[in-house]
């Protein structure tokens, strides 16, 4: 098989180094093969020793393509953090010849991101969620229609310059090139998301180790994003205080045993707990358990249904909400989250996919299958890949080659 045909998404998250290896097929992707490994060099979400996360993208790399039996070169990669910001913008054009061509869409988009940004942070994407032709609103794609004024609604994603350079760096070092840097909450929703709750509005939290990823869709568009530095392993911090237990164990517990609803767990039920310092280990009851897990849980959702009045579309999610990410995964999650939100709550799962489903069929995969789609779905459209270099033109630069672009345009 041609290294060309096959699609790579790598989740660089705070507590794991996914890479899932796929190839575009009749009924999607398949997937042909996976690789992790523990991550030690980010914290919530951003890079903070490179060499660290190098070698971690190399052992999942590796681990990856032997399962795939081939050789990774180029990867889509997930990026969160609490330094990225969405927000919704506007643009409006004349239309020369009387009907819309693609160069009247790219220009009307190109108008809806001339916002002032500063010089610390850059685009990561811009999300066309309608477009107007002169009143007629609600069209997905303008291309052909006869008209004389061309306006468009879009979502821009935002991120720190550093965290985008960083993860390029990680990349480049581990010796891949980076295809293109996709904000994870938009990656996980093309992995557990349906057609029918994005036309009908549906939230998707994505719990990772790390940071709470947010996204609203209404309308088949994106409405809203945002990141929150809150995730699994506030919990993990709470269990190793709580129990008094090492970190490695506090996870063990959590994963097996976690729950997020105390009045779910009988009194008599036991777990043992490992001590610190060689010291004997303990058998507690496991509602203790629940008690420490509890209120953090509910302080995680709480803060997410306080951005979800605070963003205004909370009335439009008649689909309810879809959690999914590592954390999800905890007893007990999806009753507290029916109760905090107010709405139908599932948990989300990745789907749409062949092959070997079953190796990634958990909510902790949604990011990195997720990011294998959008490459899939990008190459099968026949885009061209963004190939990211590491960033050292200065501002001067950067302001002439926009410049020259707008002249070309005009010309």
């Amino acid at each position: 098989m041609a290294k060309s045909d096959l699609v790579v998404g790598l989740d660089i998250g705070t507590t794991k180094i996914c890479a899932v290896v796929g190839e575009p097929g009749d009924n999607g992707v398949d997937i042909i093969g996976i690789g992790k490994a523990p991550s030690t060099g980010l914290r919530r979400g951003v890079v903070v020793n490179i060499e660290q996360t190098v070698q971690c993208i190399k052992k999942a790399l590796e681990e990856a393509e032997l399962m795939a039996g081939c050789e990774i070169r180029s990867v889509y990669a997930g990026i969160a953090g609490s330094h990225i910001k969405g927000f919704n913008s506007h643009g409006v054009i004349a239309v020369k010849g009387g009907e819309v061509i693609q160069k009247d869409v790219e220009r009307v988009i190109e108008a809806a991101k001339a916002v002032a940004i500063p010089l610390d942070r850059e685009v990561i994407h811009t999300l066309p969620q309608e477009f107007i032709v002169d009143d007629q609103r609600g069209i997905a794609d303008p291309l052909g229609m006869a008209g004389v004024r061309l306006e468009t609604k879009v979502h821009i994603v935002t991120g720190a310059v550093t965290s985008a350079q960083n993860i390029i760096r990680s990349c480049h070092r581990a010796g891949l090139d980076v295809a293109d840097i996709v904000l994870e909450s938009l990656a996980s929703s093309k992995a557990v998301l349906s057609a029918e709750e994005q036309e009908i509005g549906v939230a998707i939290v994505d719990i990772g180790g790390g940071t709470t990823d947010l996204a609203i869709f209404s309308n088949d568009s994106i409405k809203h994003t945002s990141v929150l530095a809150l995730g699994g392993n506030n919990l993990t911090n709470d269990i190793a205080f709580g129990l008094r237990t090492p970190m490695q164990a506090a996870e063990e517990i959590k994963m097996l045993h976690g729950c997020a609803l105390a009045d779910m767990i009988e009194t008599d039920e036991l777990i043992e707990v490992p001590s610190v310092g060689g010291r004997e280990s303990r058998t507690m009851s496991k509602r203790v358990l629940a008690e420490i897990c509890e209120p953090r849980v509910e302080e995680i959702l709480a803060l997410v249904d306080q951005e979800l009045e605070k963003s205004g579309f909370k009335q439009m999610i008649a689909a309810g909400v879809v959690l999914t990410g590592g954390t999800s995964m905890i007893d007990g999650m999806q009753d507290l989250a029916d109760q905090i939100f107010d709405l139908p709550v599932r948990i989300g799962y990745p789907s749409g996919i062949g092959g070997l489903i079953d190796v990634v069929d958990s909510p902790k995969y949604a990011t990195a299958v997720g990011l294998l789609k959008f490459g899939c779905e990008k190459e099968m459209a026949g885009q061209d890949r963004r190939s990211f270099g590491i960033r050292d033109e200065g501002t001067f630069n950067r302001i002439l080659g926009r410049m020259r672009k707008w002249f070309t345009d005009i010309a």
